[in-house]
Order: C-alpha cells, then sequence, then structure tokens
C-alpha cells in the first residue's frame, strides 16, 4: 500500500486575507470551535503557512491579497546530523541547510563526509533502494540552503526549469571595506582557466558566460560590510568572483584575494530559497539565521 503524502493540496485548508488582520485573530474566525490554545500548538508545529512560509508569530499581521495555509498533518520533525540539518521534506524533495565545511558532493580525498552521502544514508534508511539525486551545489565553505531531489525525473524536471520556478535566491555576504555603490547590480561575462581551475571576469564579450549578481549593503562599520546578494544567473563561483572584480573579495576568501578572515571562515551563506514545487505546484520559501559570526563583525 503506497504512503500516502501528508502535503497533498486536498488536506490543506486555504484562505485569501481580504482585510488587514492579526493571524490568530484572523484563524479563530475562520475556526469558530477552536481556541487560542488550538491556534498557538498549530503554529507551534509549523502547520500555519502564509504565502507558503511557516509561521510562528500569532500576532503576524496580515495584508489583503495574503493566502493562509494551515496543513492539519503535523510537518516532521527537523533532523540534524553531522554538518546539515533537514528543514522541508516530501516524496519528492529535501530541502537542508549545510554548515560551512561539509562538501555538497564527494571528491577524490572525501567520499564519505559530504551532504549526498548523508541524505542517501536516511532515504536508504526509510526504504533501501531509495537514491538522492543533487539539484545545485554549494561550495564547501558556503554555509546555507540547498535542495536535493528523490528521484531522477523530479531532478531534471527542477533543472530544466530552474530559470522560471527558482522566485529568490539570495545570499549574505561578508566583505572587507565599505562599497562606494551601496547597492547595485555587476553584470559581466565569466570564464573558467583549465589550468588553475580559477574562474575570472573577461573583457571579451565572446568568451565565458554571463553572469549577474544584484547586491545590497545591509548592515556594516568602519571595516565591514554585510551584503544581501540576489543571483540572476547561476554561475560558478559567481558571487565570489564578483565581489573580487569590484575590489571588496569575501572575507576568507584566499582563493579570490581576500586578506581578511575575521570569521575563520568564507563569509558566504546561502539565506534564502523560494521556488515552485515541481509536482504540487505550491509555492515554498525557506529562510535560515542570520549567521551569529557575521553580525558580530558588522557591529
Amino acid at each position: 500500500m503506497q504512503k500516502k503524502n501528508p502535503y497533498e493540496k486536498k488536506e490543506d485548508t486555504r484562505f485569501a486575507v481580504a482585510e488587514p488582520a492579526e493571524l490568530m485573530t484572523f484563524l479563530l474566525k475562520q475556526f469558530p470551535s477552536k481556541n487560542r490554545n488550538n491556534v498557538k500548538s498549530l503554529l507551534r508545529d509549523k502547520q500555519v503557512l502564509v504565502d507558503g512560509k511557516v509561521t510562528f508569530q500569532y500576532n503576524y499581521v496580515l495584508q489583503k491579497g495574503q493566502e493562509v495555509k494551515v496543513r492539519w498533518a503535523k510537518a516532521p520533525e527537523e533532523r540534524k546530523y553531522d554538518g546539515l540539518k533537514i528543514v522541508f521534506e516530501d516524496e519528492h524533495l529535501i530541502v537542508i541547510e549545510k554548515e560551512a565545511g561539509l562538501l555538497s558532493m564527494a571528491t577524490e580525498k572525501e567520499k564519505r563526509r559530504t551532504a549526498y552521502h548523508l541524505l542517501s544514508e536516511h532515504v536508504k534508511a526509510q526504504k533501501p533502494g531509495n537514491k538522492i539525486f543533487i539539484i545545485h551545489r554549494l561550495d564547501r565553505e558556503t554555509s546555507g540552503l540547498m535542495m536535493f531531489a528523490k528521484s531522477e525525473a523530479v531532478q531534471k524536471k527542477v533543472q530544466e526549469s530552474w530559470q522560471s520556478t527558482t522566485k529568490e535566491r539570495i545570499y549574505l555576504a561578508l566583505v572587507a571595506g565599505v562599497l562606494r555603490q551601496p547597492a547595485g547590480v555587476i553584470n559581466t561575462n565569466l570564464v573558467e582557466s583549465e589550468k588553475s581551475m580559477m574562474v575570472y571576469v573577461t573583457q571579451n564579450p565572446e568568451r565565458g558566460q554571463t553572469a549577474v549578481t544584484h547586491y545590497e549593503t545591509i548592515q556594516k562599520n568602519a571595516r565591514f560590510s554585510l551584503l544581501k546578494v540576489q543571483l540572476e544567473t547561476g554561475r560558478k563561483n559567481q558571487i565570489r568572483v564578483h565581489l573580487q572584480s569590484i575590489g571588496h573579495p569575501i572575507v576568507g576568501d584566499k582563493k579570490y584575494e581576500s586578506r581578511h578572515d575575521p570569521i575563520n571562515r568564507l563569509g558566504l551563506h546561502a539565506w534564502v530559497l523560494a521556488f515552485q514545487h515541481p509536482v504540487t505546484g505550491e509555492q515554498l520559501r525557506f529562510e535560515t539565521a542570520i549567521p551569529r559570526k557575521f553580525l558580530d563583525v558588522v557591529k
């Protein structure tokens, strides 16, 4: 007997918000048989989503046009492994938060301590024949959100529609100095050297691949800046190369000429990932906490 998927749309209750209201007040009005404690339990157990994002705050102020969804099945518990935490899982996808230092995939030197290996063991524990398929990668020293598929068909579907179905892919980058332009767009061609495996900016429009990066300073002091960085394209080492190209390499990035390492790691974190579910069509959005080390540097 096939296991029932607890996230099928028919098991969700959805409401359109017609006027501003606190979330608690709104839910009590929709469910007159429930009391405040019942609603708090739904919030605590991650069963209430606003515009696709799990919301815990009972006093969150809803705006006209937003959608509130209640999942009647409890979300699976977040599972933490050595170096990663599972933040979402259904029968098609797994979304994780990876720690800095953990490889996405195996290399010649490291086969086992990788996100891929850990998740392979995780799905095989559910059923021996299960497999995992990588959708996109993060550099070893980059922390944050990654997505994996549970079948080759879903992997292919996500990768082929990546540009149109990925709504947000936002990073945090900690860089040395204060940017002359606090916000802007970097648009260049990137090319990779076959000998050194380094990616660099080329001025030749006929070479390399177009890469577009949007950035915005969100916090700074006299010595360092914390940037919100959004990718329009997803080239190898794109953020690292682009920030180096404007004279502000990411801290800890010796590969791309950084001379500062105040946090003893690469100052790059995959902060937000939002996309349309390839099977259900649901809009999903995940946001991690800003690494404390990043904030401490720009106090």
